[in-house]
């Protein structure tokens, strides 16, 4: 059954959270120098993704790119992080105004349109709300507002209520495989509650939250990377991992999925479950003895070759945004932790090991990042989501800042 939420409702709610957020935001001095930084940082990512732009074709967008082989990697739109390219161009126009980067945003986004209408993919979150969704927040249109909704419509086609989650990878008959970072691709459906009035997309965002929180996670609140389902009665069949180092370890960028999910959870929501469950994984992450003094996760946290395991930037700047939006709901002890947390993490990104020089690194803007270690994929390069993610933890971080 479907009803319509109250715009009056919708008003008290948002009011609400915007006064919460001021009140939260007043804490958190950040650092002049940091501050610097990050704007010298965006101006070089602008010159970077104009880098960037010349290594794709027409209808490519970026994926990574192989140092030790001079090799660019691209993808076509179906690929589930073609929204990445765009968001982090209209993330860079808003700070820098380069029209030439809102032009390619707009570019690009006409080839990734079509990908409106898939319902093979769990993935349009991450494909038309870090892209359409940024586009409609800078410059709001119909036509964006439609891709969205059909975005949504799209992806609510995936869902199974006899297991309660969003289907992730399509596979044999009988299985029901859900991945973590699923919960990315709720905020696609919140969105489109709040935009339509139609409460099923809020439902669909909450169960799947609420299955992923009782079977994905573990009494420490790590997270199991895959769930295998059964398709017909719900009972779980399996708890592995696909990218993970073991299917009992703690995949690094899983566990930064997770914080971040859990985190738009509680703001969409305001239902303290969420709050707890982020602050729990939290926890986790910032406990756990294999974190690394500048806060940049090996790729898995049980890999048997730490100190010696790659590094994963990815999972680092997917957790210092997600930080930098927890530490508005928290009080004032856990709050300052975590703002201090992600400012450590955007201060390791910014040097030289891991931020790329002008005109290297196939124009992406950050260096060593693991994709998929098990399958030889990807593996100390660049990513897209790296780069989409940093560029979103600087600009929270700004946030901070009363003189902006």
């Amino acid at each position: 059954m479907k009803f319509k939420i109250l715009p009056a409702l919708l008003c008290t709610l948002c009011f609400t959270m915007i006064s919460f957020l001021s009140l939260a935001q007043a804490n958190f001095k950040p650092q002049k120098e940091l501050l610097f930084t990050i704007k010298k940082n965006f101006t070089d990512a602008d010159a970077q993704y104009k880098v960037l732009a010349k290594q794709i074709g027409p209808d490519e967008f970026p994926k990574t790119y192989h140092p030790d082989v001079n090799k660019q990697e691209n993808s076509n739109s179906g690929w589930w992080c073609s929204g990445f390219y765009p968001g982090s161009l209209l993330y860079l126009y808003q700070e820098n105004k380069d029209q030439q980067l809102l032009t390619e945003a707009n570019r690009i986004m006409g080839v990734l349109a079509k990908e409106q209408f898939n319902t093979h993919t769990h993935d349009l979150g991450f494909m038309m709300y870090c892209s359409f969704g940024n586009a409609n927040k800078i410059g709001p249109k119909p036509e964006y507002r439609q891709i969205l909704v059909n975005s949504a419509k799209s992806l609510s086609t995936r869902f199974n209520p006899a297991v309660g989650c969003i289907k992730s990878w399509d596979s044999k008959p009988g299985d029901y495989l859900v991945i973590i970072d699923n919960l990315m691709n709720l905020e696609l459906l919140f969105w489109a509650t709040r935009e339509t009035g139609d409460s099923s997309y809020y439902k669909i965002a909450v169960t799947h939250a609420n299955t992923t929180m009782k079977n994905h996670y573990r009494p420490d609140y790590s997270s199991y990377h895959v769930i295998n389902y059964d398709a017909q009665t719900g009972a779980v069949k399996e708890k592995k991992t696909a990218q993970g180092f073991a299917n009992e370890s703690a995949w690094a960028r899983g566990q930064s999925w997770g914080l971040y999910g859990y985190t738009v959870l509680y703001r969409e929501t305001h239902d303290k479950k969420y709050l707890d469950q982020a602050q729990n994984i939290a926890h986790f992450i910032l406990t756990n003895p294999n974190l690394p003094a500048d806060k940049i996760p090996y790729w898995d946290y049980n890999a048997t070759n730490i100190p010696n395991a790659l590094k994963d930037a990815s999972a680092a700047a997917v957790m210092a945004s997600a930080l930098l939006e927890l530490c508005r709901y928290s009080d004032a002890k856990k709050g300052q932790e975590y703002f201090n947390v992600a400012q450590i993490i955007l201060k390791t990104l910014s040097a030289p090991r891991y931020k790329a020089a002008a005109g290297t690194n196939g124009g992406f803007i950050l260096q060593h990042s693991v994709g998929h270690f098990p399958a030889g994929t990807e593996i100390d390069v660049p990513l897209s989501y790296a780069d989409y993610y940093f560029i979103e933890a600087m600009k929270r971080y700004q946030a901070f800042d009363k003189k902006k």
